[in-house]
């Protein structure tokens, strides 16, 4: 067993729950104030939690595959998102895609992404995606989990351990902000450049 969940400290989340839906419906009704850099401002909230763990010296290495159907994935070497034991055993994994950063959500002097935007979290991902995919893995286990707009529609399925640590977002922004822009290769080589303790490589598919 593990411990009582609500002992635990929130630092970037709140574990007392798993889903926000009012958060995730904010989100969406205000996409142009959440997202106003389009996709690439989403590719860079995903890419700004992998540059957070190799800052921390954590890993240090991205992965951007801009995929044929319009789809993004983003893979990264850190630890994995935490993911702990509560009293009855079960496990719960940070709520990072459903529910808000605390840090940054709300915070009109949270830090800008390189596109100059503001950093909101994680949450603006999910709920600005009509699917992603969040595979975590971690030194204590592996998992995968695929939300609909933001919310989650499986459990935390385990995966096979392959010894390695990391976190892959794999999502499908909406339509209209697929619509309005997408992502360059060039301007993603060169906003990435700007986390002086991460390497990202960008694997531009869509052409092929």
């Amino acid at each position: 067993m593990g411990t009582p969940r609500a002992s635990w400290l929130n630092t970037t989340h709140d574990w007392s729950g798993t889903v926000d839906l009012d958060h995730l419906e904010h989100i969406r009704r205000d996409a142009a104030v959440f997202a106003p850099g389009g996709v690439p401002q989403l590719i860079l909230e995903v890419v700004a939690y992998a540059a957070d763990e190799a800052e921390a010296g954590h890993g240090g290495r991205c992965h951007i595959t801009l995929c044929p159907d319009g789809s993004v994935a983003v893979a990264d070497n850190g630890r994995g998102t935490d993911t702990r034991l509560d009293e009855l055993g079960h496990i719960v994994k940070k709520p990072v895609m459903a529910t808000r950063d605390l840090r940054f959500f709300d915070n009109p002097d949270a830090p800008r992404l390189p596109d100059t935007h503001l950093r909101r979290g994680m949450s603006v991902v999910a709920a600005l995606s009509t699917w992603l995919v969040h595979t975590n893995r971690r030194l204590d286990g592996s998992w995968t989990q695929r939300y609909e707009r933001g919310v989650p529609t499986t459990g935390l399925r385990p995966l096979a351990d392959v010894r390695t640590t990391g976190t892959t977002v794999h999502f499908l922004p909406d339509e209209p902000l697929r619509t309005a822009g997408n992502a360059s290769f060039d301007d993603l080589a060169r906003l990435t450049q700007s986390w002086p303790h991460l390497s990202v490589a960008v694997d531009d598919r869509r052409s092929t």
